[in-house]
């Protein structure tokens, strides 16, 4: 890369920057990517998302994924952000949250997504902790 902003944002360790092809090959894993979900940029690289998604939403992800590939649309691509359980390489399962960007060809069709991800595991936990006092709190 020879432009400073592209090197400065997708360089970033504080958001992980992760593309793949149609298939759901990873094609580009930045250093965000590896603080957060474990793997090294070396080992991800060719690798299926699937090394960080949990087995138990693999199908659901699989549907979602080939479907946007398809249609061309999700409604992650816009001001929504997905929240779900992530896979780090230590098996371990984070909260993480995401929106989507298409790849697309000269001819417009999808070759691939981005996906801009942020883990917000700690912010779920302090959630759950402040619901649980209050329910408490309830009671009393």
């Amino acid at each position: 890369m020879s432009d400073p902003l592209a090197e400065a944002v997708l360089g970033t360790q504080s958001e992980a920057i992760v593309a793949a092809d149609r298939d759901g090959k990873i094609s580009f894993w930045n250093p965000g990517a590896e603080r957060i979900f474990g793997h090294a940029a070396s080992s991800a690289l060719g690798q299926s998302l699937d090394i960080m998604i949990p087995e138990r939403l693999r199908q659901r992800h699989w549907d979602g994924y080939y479907q946007v590939m398809e249609s061309g649309r999700s409604r992650y691509t816009a001001a929504d952000v997905l929240s779900v359980p992530a896979r780090r390489s230590d098996g371990s399962t984070i909260s993480i949250e995401f929106t989507i960007v298409p790849l697309k060809d000269r001819q417009q069709r999808i070759t691939g997504l981005v996906a801009i991800i942020r883990d917000v595991t700690q912010r779920f936990a302090e959630l759950r902790e402040l619901k649980k006092k209050l329910a408490e709190a309830g009671r009393t």
